[in-house]
């Protein structure tokens, strides 16, 4: 059966996640639907990661097995005409090898969080961002930042839900941009590691906005993390600014 990478972008507010449910949308389940549309029969994708309720993509990657020899650019194309009008695209779309996986063959993750200052109500992003009614300090955030990079234990940051085997992980990036959008200050939060926990992003950037708005000293940033203990954490911020904006793989199915 000739295996397909495809490249997915979503706004997640219609959604309970990435993963298919029985009785809510989820953006699984829509390109599940849009597939059976072309392939009569049940399908099932995998992805290189489970995005919660709420929570967006520009380059989400997932893979399907189909009957036919598709040309990828017609498949994106009817799938994209059958994903109408959810708002789900297939951006690209790729012939992978067998063995090739969305989850297992990837190497990095990347994900991105919008964070808008201001006090009036967003509405062109009304939910594509989490809005504060106050100004923040980056250098503060990026002093508390500079603790979670590397090698750690992250209970502290994970879900009491999460269902990794291990609170261990490797973040080999978050960079902190001042970024003048079209609503209003943002902070944009770029993070990058082989593998997320469940909350993690939210659990981060959600602390760090407290050491932005002056709440937390940059070190207490180091001291919840070496207490490995949810209860140290600073609040989760909400799903809506997070994106998932790459997956990379050691070969670029893409090009």
């Amino acid at each position: 059966m000739p295996r397909y990478a495809l490249q997915v972008e979503y706004h997640g507010a219609p959604f309970a996640g990435w993963q298919r449910q029985a009785d809510q949308p989820s953006v699984q389940g829509a390109i599940e639907a849009a597939l059976a549309k072309l392939e009569p029969g049940p399908h099932t994708i995998a992805a290189a990661g489970r995005t919660d309720a709420g929570v967006h993509a520009t380059a989400q990657v997932a893979h399907c097995d189909l009957t036919k020899d598709w040309d990828p650019f017609r498949l994106s194309e009817a799938l994209n005409h059958h994903l109408k009008p959810a708002p789900v695209a297939i951006r690209a779309c790729a012939r992978v090898t067998d063995d090739w996986h969305a989850r297992f063959s990837a190497h990095e993750r990347r994900y991105m969080f919008r964070l808008l200052m201001r006090r009036a109500p967003a509405t062109h992003d009304a939910g594509l961002v989490w809005q504060v009614p106050h100004l923040l300090d980056a250098d503060l955030m990026r002093q508390g930042a500079t603790h979670l990079v590397g090698n750690h234990d992250f209970t502290t940051f994970r879900s009491v839900i999460c269902q990794a085997k291990s609170p261990v992980k490797t973040l080999d990036e978050i960079r902190i941009e001042d970024h003048e959008g079209l609503s209003g200050p943002e902070m944009r939060f770029h993070l990058r590691a082989r593998s997320f926990l469940h909350n993690q992003v939210r659990s981060i950037v959600g602390t760090l906005e407290r050491v932005g708005a002056g709440s937390w000293p940059p070190e207490r940033v180091r001291e919840a993390l070496e207490a490995r203990a949810r209860a140290a954490c600073g609040p989760v911020c909400p799903p809506q600014g997070l994106y998932l904006v790459g997956v990379g793989y050691p070969d670029d199915p893409f090009g």
